[in-house]
């Protein structure tokens, strides 16, 4: 299987027999179990890190930056209980974009430009089009409200670098489901984009 660089592929093509004792263990609250459950998919996570950062031209994290930082972040979640690899990688790009929001937060409010997302046809069918992340995220919120299973799958495709069929195991639907709702949720996204340019 050729790798692709920034996609979720990483550990599937390494043994992963042992994810499903470590997510039941972690989902008993053993810390060790989520710390090592974090380190075996240490690269996986710094894909989507990778994958968030590629086209970004304002931002002065780096990679193993917005990893440690989402590495923290969801060490830190105790509430939640994974299913399996793909709902913990999915959760880890959700943390990671989540980041990146913070980021432009704090950027914004120290008066300088916030965090910008670079749309491409790669992640959105855009044309390089470059994005405060923090607006990408206000009209993701606003897609929630109208259709959330497009946003959610918009989000995973765009911030999270998931092809169609990771996002429908991630999110339990159909591929083709996930295909009109991605068409939806992209041209909702691309066209509310373009009033606000």
């Amino acid at each position: 299987m050729e790798r692709i660089p920034g996609r979720m592929t990483e550990s599937k093509d390494r043994d992963t027999s042992d994810l499903p004792p470590l997510l039941e263990r972690s989902e008993r609250g053993e810390r060790s179990a989520i710390d090592e459950l974090l380190t075996r998919l240490y690269d996986d996570i710094h894909a989507i890190a990778v994958r968030e950062l590629r086209h970004e031209r304002f931002v002065t994290m780096r990679p193993t930056a917005l990893v440690h930082e989402a590495y923290l972040r969801l060490a830190a979640l105790s509430e939640i209980r994974f299913a399996d690899r793909a709902h913990f990688l999915s959760m880890a790009a959700r943390v990671t974009r989540q980041v990146l929001v913070d980021e432009a937060r704090r950027r914004r409010a120290d008066k300088r430009a916030g965090v910008s997302v670079t749309l491409t046809e790669a992640n959105l069918g855009g044309d390089g089009a470059v994005y405060d992340a923090l607006d990408v995220e206000l009209m993701l919120t606003e897609l929630a409200g109208y259709d959330a299973t497009a946003a959610e799958i918009v989000s995973l495709r765009v911030f999270g670098g998931l092809s169609i069929e990771e996002t429908a195991e991630v999110l339990g639907l159909g591929v083709a489901t996930v295909n009109r709702r991605w068409v939806v949720g992209k041209a909702w996204l691309g066209r509310e984009l373009s009033r606000g340019a």
